[in-house]
């Protein structure tokens, strides 16, 4: 039988990093990957919602449809869009990242780039509800983002070993700068030449830039067929990964919910809509930041190390977000969130690299995804309706922080177990 081909057993329980020694961890043809994967999420994590602007740039999108497209309908019914849309871009993880540890990159990334492409034309012609459910979360959602974003984790670990966390905290520096440029770009282009003409600009931008993404990704090791199937049960064997599993989900349930709300927020206290607006754009730039320290931090303390303590900071700005009243107050929270938050976007793949063989890194990050997503699609309708029942942001906060709060005990739980199994 063909190397590239064999079966491994595998069992979760005794799962082993590869005995790959000689990663790259650098180079042109490396770090043009990096390039290649930091453009992409740029686009799929920001540019139209969900993945696409959805947790970084949704927001912009929640403010504009409240209050023009969609204003016959409630804001917790708006965020469903945004947040089914995030649950149907992660849940393909799972697929496409079975297909990356199989060999399979180039072609399922050039298809999923022509349908976001052509989705974001779509959006332009969108009038009603389903229309925008429909267009974002089954075709840019689920197929188009989803098919694209998947591998994109996997490719990095193909190039980087002792260098991997700079170099995802680079790759993930493009969803900040797509964070920044994204929603002030959208905003004056609608202002401008109007909502559908924004959308056609915004077409022709992604497939400049995606056409450049499907030049420079490429695999660099060969593909195995490691045991277990499209979703691998025996890797639940390993106490670790399921309960890194958990906190994954436990995390999406709030860990965005200042990010999606807080341009919202502003305005009911009576901050400008035009100053407001900026706040979203705050986060991603201090995110950017924040995600290269992450990086070189990993690199020399280890992922969980870091995380850990960041994401607690983020829980209590969480808490503190209601309590911001004032224009440079909101500036504060939003640089410092942006900041802390940074560290579980960019890095909670690390921890996985380390809980089995490369060449089945896809599968295990495409399963952590999946209970990521259900995560997602709970936690901004949630947040929602609490605020609808209750009227207080206040109360939004203290679920989300407490969510927040909760996934760092787990993620603690999983350090312990993994140090234990060294």
């Amino acid at each position: 039988m063909d190397k590239d081909t064999d079966t491994i057993e595998l069992d979760a329980s005794q799962l082993e990093i590869s005995d790959h020694d000689d990663y790259p961890d650098g180079g042109m043809r490396a770090w043009l990957v990096v390039l290649g994967v930091c453009i992409a999420i740029t686009d799929f994590m920001q540019s139209l919602l969900t993945s696409t602007g959805s947790v970084t740039v949704w927001g912009v999108f929640q403010s504009y449809y409240e209050v023009h497209t969609l204003k016959a309908y409630s804001p917790s019914q708006i965020s469903w869009i945004g947040s089914t849309q995030y649950f149907l871009f992660l849940l393909p993880a799972q697929i496409t990242g079975r297909l990356f540890d199989l060999g399979y990159l180039k072609i399922p990334f050039f298809f999923g780039t022509i349908l976001f492409v052509v989705s974001t034309f779509l959006i332009a012609h969108c009038q009603e509800y389903w229309h925008f459910s429909c267009v974002k979360e089954l075709h840019m959602g689920y197929l188009a983002s989803g098919i694209c974003f998947g591998p994109l984790f996997g490719v990095i670990g193909h190039w980087f070993k002792r260098r991997l966390g700079i170099a995802l905290g680079v790759m993930q520096v493009g969803s900040s700068i797509g964070g920044i440029v994204f929603p002030i770009a959208i905003r004056n282009l609608i202002r401008t030449v109007g909502f559908p003409w924004a959308m056609c600009v915004m077409g022709f931008m992604i497939l400049f830039v995606l056409g450049i993404s499907n030049v420079a990704l490429a695999r660099r090791l060969p593909p195995k067929n490691i045991s277990g199937g499209l979703f691998n049960f025996k890797a639940f064997k390993s106490p670790a990964f399921t309960i890194y599993c958990i906190a994954n989900f436990v995390a999406y349930l709030g860990i965005y919910t200042v990010l999606m709300f807080i341009d919202i927020s502003a305005v009911s206290i009576g901050i400008s809509p035009n100053f407001s607006f900026y706040l979203v754009s705050f986060v991603n730039g201090s995110s950017g930041i924040g995600r290269l320290v992450t990086g070189v931090m990993t690199d020399r303390y280890g992922p969980l190390n870091v995380i850990a303590p960041m994401t607690t900071i983020t829980a209590i700005m969480t808490f503190a977000w209601p309590y911001a009243q004032s224009e440079n107050s909101l500036i504060a929270v939003a640089i410092i969130y942006g900041f802390t938050a940074s560290a579980y976007v960019s890095a909670f793949s690390l921890p996985l690299y380390s809980m089995g063989v490369i060449e089945d890194v896809g599968r295990r990050i495409g399963t952590v995804r999946v209970f990521s997503a259900f995560g997602e699609v709970a936690g901004p309708p949630i947040s929602g309706s609490i605020n609808s029942a209750t009227g207080s942001i206040k109360a939004v906060s203290y679920y989300a922080g407490s969510t927040t709060l909760l996934s760092v005990i787990l993620m603690l739980v999983t350090r312990h177990l993994m140090l234990d199994k060294s």
